[in-house]
């Protein structure tokens, strides 16, 4: 297991800092590298890592701290990032963890999470590290590696989509494992974490303390059984502790869309959901980036850049928005032989007294059939907290309000066809008479899901044919 130690500075932690930091463990200690080079290790003597010193991230993004760590600080300007990981296998490797971080804030201002004193005290080695396993995991981040899984396992209060566990991922997925990470009861997870853990065989795995481990997904009852968490087969339904909580009067409004592009050399990305969240919120995103904390400040440009220099491997990013209207958005760019695709959800999060915009969604769709070739998309409301964690226990599925077709998809299936589902439903035609595309309200009630599902199978059925 480790344990999570973060620094942030107003100003970046240059080498001769970090080495400061480095020299906390002593003359006895090592320093290495790992990940190609992006993180930095002390080892004990016997070559046990004892910290893992990720390089820091320059924040530009305001609430990034609040939202990941419930720190304000950062809100009133950019700030530098750097955590520290620390393996709980040698006793003195948290207090090693915190006084390098205490000794970057001695220099450079600023605080460090979690909070308690700042230490900038040498931590020599009291442990036997020679009991300690000295065996490295690709990349750092994961804790427990076995032929089936990679286990991360976090004690923080919001488990994050980071760089680090992007690449815990990537290397669970490239090699057949489950990502499976573990957490107390108390942890919620962000959107991008859930979104990346929905996925078979990926798990979220909750310890209670009183009913031992279930998925925090699903609530299942968990064991640890050749070399990885599986469920208890013999466990009537879900645990006790993933029953559902009172109702808040919170709402979270999600937008799932998707648009395609012809290939051009011209073509900017980002297009469609700067133009969602600008009609949903008033304003466009704040920030993006591949990983959490989101620190880049909003450019269509620059993720345009990035998509073109990986493609044709996709590219996957967040967005996120002010800290007054929580939103936050994943988006998924995609060279396909039909063009470039682009998958995008969009979450919005509502307080009991706030009432999400439902009226704005069919001049939306309007705008992003004429301006943006979209091809479908799905609004749905559901309850939900309004600053859009995910925790461990039940939450009712969203229920969907309205769907749009584009004009592509309508074209394909028939225009005849797609306007007259066996429902009593009323599409509304949208975008130029010999283009059309259609928007369907649904309603709002749990019954909109067997009207979607109805309408789903209407329009498949059409392209079968």
């Amino acid at each position: 297991m480790t344990k999570d130690v973060i620094a942030l500075t107003p100003t970046m932690p240059d080498i001769r800092t970090l080495l400061a930091g480095l020299y906390a463990g002593g003359p006895d200690v090592r320093v290495d590298s790992a990940g190609d080079g992006a993180v930095v290790q002390l080892r004990a003597p016997g070559g046990h890592p004892l910290i893992s010193v990720e390089a820091p991230i320059f924040v530009q993004v305001p609430g990034e701290a609040s939202r990941l760590l419930g720190t304000a600080i950062g809100d009133a300007g950019p700030f530098w990032w750097t955590e520290t990981r620390s393996t709980t296998a040698v006793p003195d490797a948290e207090s090693l963890a915190r006084s390098f971080a205490g000794r970057l804030v001695s220099v450079l201002g600023g605080t460090t999470w979690p909070p308690g004193p700042v230490t900038t005290d040498v931590v020599p080695l009291t442990s036997d590290t020679a009991q300690a396993p000295a065996t490295d995991t690709s990349p750092p981040g994961i804790d427990v590696l076995t032929d089936q899984a990679a286990v991360v396992i976090q004690d923080r209060p919001v488990v994050a989509m980071s760089s680090w566990l992007s690449d815990a991922l990537r290397t669970a997925a490239t090699t057949n494992r489950a990502l499976q990470i573990v957490t107390p009861h108390t942890t919620r997870l962000t959107v991008p974490t859930r979104t990346a853990l929905q996925g078979h065989p990926n798990r979220w795995i909750v310890q209670d303390p009183e009913h031992g481990y279930y998925d925090g997904l699903s609530g299942a009852a968990l064991r640890w059984h050749n070399g990885a968490f599986t469920p208890i087969r013999t466990h009537p339904g879900p645990v006790p502790a993933f029953t559902e909580q009172p109702v808040s009067g919170d709402r979270q409004l999600i937008v799932s869309l998707r648009t395609q592009h012809a290939p051009d050399a011209g073509l900017l990305l980002g297009g469609a959901l700067d133009t969602t969240w600008q009609h949903l919120t008033g304003a466009p995103p704040t920030g993006w980036s591949t990983a959490e904390p989101v620190n880049l400040p909003w450019s269509t440009r620059q993720l345009t850049d990035l998509a073109r220099t990986r493609a044709p491997r996709p590219t996957w990013l967040i967005a996120v928005g002010h800290p007054d209207r929580p939103a936050i958005a994943t988006q998924r760019i995609t060279r396909t032989t039909a063009g470039v695709e682009e998958d995008i959800t969009l979450a919005l999060g509502y307080g009991p007294v706030e009432t999400p915009p439902l009226d704005t969604i069919q001049p939306l769709a309007e705008v992003l059939v004429s301006r943006h070739n979209l091809t479908s998309m799905l609004t749905s409301l559901r309850p939900g907290r309004r600053d859009l964690t995910v925790p461990p226990h039940f939450e009712k599925p969203p229920v969907p309000v309205t769907f749009t077709l584009g004009a592509g998809p309508v074209s394909d299936i028939g225009f005849a066809h797609a306007s007259r589902p066996p429902l009593n439903l009323h599409p509304i035609q949208l975008g130029p008479t010999a283009a059309p595309a259609l928007h369907y309200p649904l309603g709002d009630s749990a019954t909109t899901w067997g009207a979607l599902q109805q309408l789903t199978t209407h329009l498949t059925a059409a392209r079968e044919k």
